[in-house]
C-alpha cells in the first residue's frame, strides 16, 4: 500500500495479544525476521494493549537487532483511558493526551517515531481543530510521519479530514463475514471516494467462525468449505482474508496470530480472486437470505 508517500505490506501483523503469547524477547524478536522475511514489515499496536504493555514486550525485542525498525512501519493508536480507582474508562484525544500517549508508545518501543498514529475511537468531545493542531506538532516534532484513525463513521472522518491539509491514510475498521455491519454505512464509500485503504480489524470476527456454532455459522462455514475446494485454497481463513480484500475499497488485513504457519497460509490470501457470484454467496450466507 501506498498513501501520501507510505507504504505498507498488503497484510500486517497485529501485535494485540502478544502479552498472551508468553515469549522470551528472543522469541519475539524470531516470529519479526520470520514475518519480515514473508514480506509482512508493518505491525499493529495500541498503547492500551497488554498488561502488560505489548508495546513494551515488542520494544524488548527490537532492543536485540537495532537494525530492525528500519525494516518495518509501526502503526499505534491512541485516545483510549483504561478504566483505574480515579475513573471509568473512557475516551480522551484532548492535545494533552494524544501527546502523552504517544511519548509513552515511542518511550516502549524504544523508536524516535511511530510510522502511523491512529486515533483509536472517536472522542464525542474531541475538538477537531486541535486534534488537527497535535497532529501537525507531532510531524514538526518527527514523532509521527502519518495519521490515520479507527473505528470513526463516514462523517467522523470526513470532519476531521477537512481540518487537514495532508490525507489521513486509513480508517481501521472492522471486515468480517459475521459482522457485514461497515459494508452498509457508508464508510467504505468515503474512503474509496478520496482514496483511501482501511485496514480491517477482526477478520475471523474474534474466532467466532470456528468457535460459535449458531445458525450464521454454520451457513457460513458451509460455504466457505466449499470455496475453499473452488478456489484450491489451504484454508478457509485464507477464503475470509480474500473475500475481504475483494471489496473495492482495496482493506489491508490485520493478522492477529503469533503462529508463523498461519502466517504462511494468511500470505496465500494474496493469490485467490473470488467472482462476484462466490463473493456474494458468504454474503447471503452471513444474512441468511438472498439479496433483494
Amino acid at each position: 500500500m501506498q498513501s501520501d508517500g507510505l507504504m505498507l505490506s498488503n497484510l500486517i501483523q497485529g501485535y494485540w495479544r502478544l502479552g498472551e503469547w508468553d515469549w522470551s524477547a528472543q522469541q519475539c524478536l524470531s516470529f519479526i525476521e520470520s514475518h519480515l522475511a514473508l514480506g509482512i514489515s508493518s505491525v499493529d499496536h495500541a498503547h492500551v494493549y497488554g498488561t502488560p504493555s505489548c508495546e513494551t514486550l515488542f520494544g524488548q525485542a527490537l532492543k536485540l537487532d537495532g537494525g530492525l525498525r528500519d525494516k518495518m512501519e509501526i502503526i499505534s493508536k491512541c485516545g483510549i483511558v483504561p478504566s483505574s480507582d480515579k475513573g471509568i474508562a473512557h475516551y480522551d484525544l484532548s492535545q494533552q493526551a494524544i501527546m502523552a500517549s504517544v511519548d509513552m508508545s515511542l518511550s516502549r518501543l524504544g523508536t524516535d517515531y511511530l510510522d502511523v498514529l491512529l486515533l483509536h475511537r472517536p472522542d464525542f468531545l474531541m475538538m477537531t481543530d486541535e486534534v488537527a493542531q497535535t497532529f501537525m506538532l507531532l510531524q514538526q516534532q518527527g514523532k509521527v510521519k502519518h495519521f490515520g484513525v479507527s473505528n470513526f463513521t463516514s462523517s467522523q472522518f470526513s470532519l476531521l479530514q477537512s481540518r487537514l491539509d495532508f490525507s489521513l491514510v486509513t480508517n481501521q475498521i472492522e471486515m468480517n463475514p459475521v459482522n457485514l455491519t461497515v459494508f452498509e454505512t457508508g464508510i467504505l464509500d468515503e474512503l474509496q471516494k478520496v482514496g483511501c485503504r482501511p485496514m480491517a480489524w477482526s477478520c475471523l470476527a474474534g474466532g467466532a467462525i470456528f468457535n460459535l456454532k449458531n445458525d450464521q455459522i454454520v451457513r457460513l462455514k458451509q460455504v466457505l468449505n466449499t470455496l475453499v475446494e473452488e478456489l484450491n485454497a489451504d484454508s478457509i481463513e485464507q477464503v475470509i482474508y480474500a473475500w475481504i480484500m475483494r471489496h473495492p475499497s482495496n482493506p489491508l488485513p490485520i493478522l492477529g496470530s503469533g503462529n508463523i504457519t498461519r502466517t504462511r497460509l494468511a500470505i496465500g490470501s494474496l493469490a485467490l480472486s473470488l467472482d462476484h457470484e462466490q463473493w456474494y454467496r458468504v454474503w447471503c450466507a452471513a444474512k441468511g437470505q438472498p439479496v433483494p
